[in-house]
């Protein structure tokens, strides 16, 4: 048996190449032309690389703009407002500890990801939504106030807005109906059940899959996933996170998509060429590529 921290082996490649529609490179091993490399070894030629908080959104600006296969989103992450706004006293995100600095904080941090965002190689505001499972109550009205933040900016340069939404449905689907969404919406490491799934159709959300779509609990995920339209599902990594069975506990990389996608393609009954057309054409679709 390999180790918990050995890289999983390469999959069989796609016959058509598809693209990670959310990975996060900056905390994987290896450099970015491994991981590129490795990804275009299996069919996965694209990646959309996301930040979540200033340096990663600047991080991933510079990487779109050396490398044609990555595209970049840009954000401050859920969790990461209410660290600017009140302060990270474990320093549990990147920076380390950190002072807080209130609203003036977090509208200079904002005004740094609208100037990102105006970028070419950036195609989408995100990762930005709501997250109620790390951060308590107090730091629910910060989230909201950058949440409401990110869909301003992502309307006004007309970039997709990538949607992390984590034990907070409702309020994700709220704000948005409350703001107008952008055009192009995502919902990525879509996490809710088939109800909310015929809920963002109707809306024309796209809902992007991960590797837990694939875990032995996860049959609601997978009832969202056969109910929602062929030509709204995206598929991604969340690398390192979200490793698919049946290397769940592994580093997660790009070059594990069609693990997860051939797994998707069960759910959906469709033959895992036809799914990988679908999901390419979805992604590029999405993020204007």
């Amino acid at each position: 048996m390999s180790a918990k921290s050995d890289p999983p082996p390469l999959p069989d490649p796609l016959r058509v190449p598809v693209a990670d529609s959310h990975t996060h490179l900056d905390m994987q091993e290896g450099t970015v032309e491994e991981a590129l490399a490795r990804a275009a070894a299996v069919g996965v030629t694209a990646v959309v690389q996301v930040g979540c908080d200033i340096k990663g959104s600047r991080w991933a600006a510079q990487t779109a703009a050396d490398h044609d296969a990555v595209h970049a989103a840009v954000a401050l992450h859920p969790n990461e407002a209410p660290r600017i706004v009140l302060g990270d006293p474990d320093g549990w995100s990147r920076q380390g500890a950190r002072e807080g600095g209130g609203d003036s904080a977090l509208d200079d941090a904002l005004g740094e990801i609208d100037a990102l965002a105006a970028l070419p190689q950036v195609r989408a505001v995100g990762e930005t939504g709501l997250d109620y499972y790390r951060t308590g109550p107090d730091g629910v009205a910060a989230q909201e106030r950058s949440f409401r933040a990110h869909i301003e900016i992502a309307k006004r340069h007309d970039k997709a807005l990538v949607i992390h939404d984590r034990e907070a449905h409702a309020d994700v689907l709220r704000i948005l109906a409350e703001e107008g969404a952008p055009a192009r919406t995502v919902f990525h490491c879509y996490s809710g059940d088939a109800e909310m799934a015929e809920i963002c159709a109707a809306a024309g959300y796209y809902m992007s899959f991960a590797g837990n779509v694939t875990f032995k609990n996860a049959q609601p995920l997978r009832d969202a996933l056969a109910v929602a339209p062929r030509e709204l599902v995206l598929v991604e990594t969340d690398a390192p996170f979200l490793t698919p069975v049946p290397y769940r506990g592994r580093p997660n990389a790009p070059y594990l998509i069609p693990v997860t996608l051939r797994a998707m393609a069960v759910v959906k009954g469709l033959d895992e060429d036809t799914l990988a057309a679908a999901v390419a054409a979805n992604t590029a679709e999405a993020f204007g590529y």
